[in-house]
């Protein structure tokens, strides 16, 4: 099993020191989020600062930036790190792409094809000197003069993987994709009972083969030195769950469960400006159902109890706020967890 942490992405100052703690402690990625911050370029930073930890975006928003613009950053990055970066991008939801970005909003599972396609075509071009005449209905791309076409180091294609919560997304990865992004927002039995399904059924479309198929996520890993710094994380881990139940994206989860009620009373309670309110809503037993939860020395246990058989990657951490120091031993052992995936297919 491979364990995921996260770069500080406030200062790109701060990134070198820490990609390379991650680093020399055996961390096996280093990723970003795209919430308060530009997610690729504390990757280019850290790409240039570490041998070999991978690097990756968890996630950077899709629909905002042409996949052409992003086909660039990654083919920077790809080269940068010597083939070390995985792309992880996911199309957040409807009022955050209209509002925020001011994208225009379309169903996202279609959308996330062409994407994922029209990437892969404008790399088999600059790659193999493939003709690029990608056509769909949200993107079309026919132009490349040679004045255009990055110079290749000849390393892999990057591996693509999407961020997938419901039934169609699922699906999309195991069919179209190297690895799905699971989010926190993930307990053991949705994952086995719902979106493995799902997965499984893209998987099989695809004749993909789960071993070059990346599952990483899908539920949270609160831990530290004592119990009081568990605690602390726990208290963390309760407003998370809180925030993220009160976004009917995420409702199929809380149903899953029984809990369908809460998502829409914290839903309401947001509406109502009830922010410091809605933690206080989540039960005990949720917290447990959500993440794996122990002290350093009980963190082998709880992650192989929780994530054994059906996950990858663990996040370390789901915040850029929040990088527990599991010591260097600790990791060791859990990689030692049998996973079904074993690497990315290398061939173009």
């Amino acid at each position: 099993m491979q364990v995921m942490t996260t770069l500080p992405q406030e200062n790109l100052n701060s990134v070198p020191s820490a990609a390379q703690a991650a680093e020399d402690r055996g961390f096996d990625m280093l990723a970003t989020m795209e919430n308060k911050y530009e997610p690729f370029l504390p990757l280019g930073v850290a790409a240039v600062n570490t041998k070999k930890i991978s690097l990756g975006t968890a996630v950077a928003i899709a629909f905002p930036r042409s996949p052409m613009v992003v086909a660039n950053t990654c083919w920077d990055l790809q080269k940068a790190s010597k083939g070390r970066f995985v792309l992880g991008i996911g199309p957040q939801i409807k009022p955050h792409n209209e509002k925020r970005f001011s994208t225009p909003w379309s169903a996202p599972a279609p959308r996330l094809r062409e994407y994922v396609k029209s990437l892969r075509a404008i790399w088999r071009h600059w790659e193999l000197g493939e003709k690029l005449d990608f056509r769909g209905e949200h993107y079309t791309f026919t132009l490349m003069t040679p004045n255009f076409v990055p110079e290749s180091e000849h390393f892999g294609p990057v591996p693509i993987t999407i961020a997938a919560v419901g039934p169609h997304t699922l699906r999309l990865a195991g069919e179209i994709c190297d690895g799905v992004r699971l989010h926190p927002f993930c307990t053991r039995s949705y994952l086995e009972n719902v979106a493995m399904k799902r997965i499984d059924e893209g998987l099989a479309a695809s004749s993909t083969k789960r071993e070059n198929f990346q599952v990483t996520g899908g539920g949270f890993l609160i831990t530290g030195v004592d119990d009081e710094e568990v605690n602390k994380a726990v208290e963390w881990l309760r407003y998370r769950i809180a925030f993220y139940g009160s976004t009917p994206s995420y409702w199929p989860v809380f149903e899953h469960h029984g809990y369908g009620d809460l998502g829409r009373k914290l839903n309401q309670m947001t509406k109502d400006g009830l922010w410091d309110e809605i933690a206080a809503q989540i039960p005990d037993d949720l917290l447990h159902l959500f993440a794996a939860i122990g002290r350093y020395d009980e963190l082998f246990n709880v992650v192989h109890e929780r994530y054994q058989g059906c996950v990858d990657m663990v996040y370390a951490s789901a915040s850029t706020d929040v990088r527990p120091q599991i010591p260097k031993e600790i990791l060791q052992d859990i990689k030692r967890i049998k996973t079904p995936f074993k690497e990315f297919k290398t061939a173009w």
